[in-house]
C-alpha cells in the first residue's frame, strides 16, 4: 500500500492497545491520526476503536472526550468503523460487565461473560470459523489464515444472527467477528496476530473508500 493510504482515526480514550494498533496500521500504509477528541477525527476515511479493560470506565471516558459522537457519526455517514477487542464490545447496547451502562448501541445486542469450563480469560491463539462473507473474511481456506490472538472474558451476543461474521470455540461457540453495514468488529487482536492479523487489517484498509481531502487554508 502506498504512502497515500487511507486516513485513519484511532480513538484514544486512555484504555486501549493504542501503540500496537497504530503501528500495525502504519506498517500497512495507513495515515494514522490518534484522536482524543471529536475535532481530531474530522475528515478521516475510517475510524478504529481499540480497547482493553472494563466496559463501564471505557464508556465513561469515551463520553467525556466526545468520542461517542465520532463513532456514531461514522456509522451514520457510512464511514467504516472497526472495533477491536473491548472496542467491539463497546459497539453493542450493554454489557454484563457493567450493568446499567449504555454502550454505543451501533449494533443491536448485548455482551455477556463467557460460559465455559475453560480458564478465563481466554488468552492465546484460536481459530475463527467464518460464517458469512464480509470485508474482514479471508479468501484462504487454510487454518493459519484464520487463527488469531485472543484475550477476553466476555463476548458479544448480537440480536440479529446476520451480524455474526465468525465464531470461535472455547468450551462453547462465541462470537469472534461482527459486521453491520460499515460497522465491523473483532474480539481478537489482529495487530498481535502475526501474518493472519495483518492480512485482515490489510483487507479492511483496502475496502475503505477515500473521502475528498480538503486543502489547508
Amino acid at each position: 500500500m502506498s504512502a497515500a493510504g487511507p486516513r485513519i482515526a484511532v480513538l484514544n480514550y486512555q484504555m486501549s492497545n493504542l501503540r500496537s494498533a497504530t503501528k500495525a496500521l502504519e506498517l500497512l500504509g495507513a495515515r494514522v491520526r490518534v484522536a482524543e477528541s471529536a475535532d481530531q477525527a474530522l475528515g478521516v476515511d475510517a475510524v478504529v476503536l481499540p480497547g482493553v479493560g472494563h466496559f463501564g470506565p471505557a464508556m465513561e471516558r469515551i463520553r467525556a472526550q466526545g468520542l461517542d459522537a465520532v463513532a456514531r457519526g461514522a456509522a451514520a455517514e457510512g464511514v467504516p468503523l472497526l472495533g477491536i477487542c473491548l472496542g467491539l464490545q463497546l459497539l453493542f447496547e450493554e454489557s454484563e460487565e457493567s450493568p446499567g451502562v449504555d454502550g454505543l448501541g451501533l449494533i443491536p445486542g448485548t455482551v455477556r461473560r463467557l460460559v465455559t469450563d475453560r480458564k478465563l480469560p481466554q488468552i492465546g491463539w484460536n481459530r475463527v470459523q467464518w460464517r458469512a462473507t464480509g470485508v474482514l473474511v479471508p479468501p484462504e481456506t487454510d487454518a493459519s489464515a484464520s487463527t488469531y490472538y485472543f484475550v477476553h472474558s466476555y463476548a458479544a451476543v448480537p440480536s440479529d444472527p446476520a451480524h455474526v461474521l465468525g465464531t470461535v470455540d472455547y468450551g462453547g461457540q462465541f462470537v469472534a467477528a461482527v459486521q453491520a453495514g460499515h460497522v465491523t468488529g473483532v474480539q481478537f487482536h489482529p495487530e498481535k496476530s502475526s501474518r493472519a492479523g495483518l492480512a485482515l487489517l490489510r483487507r479492511w484498509l483496502a475496502s475503505v473508500p477515500r473521502r475528498a481531502e480538503v486543502a489547508a487554508s
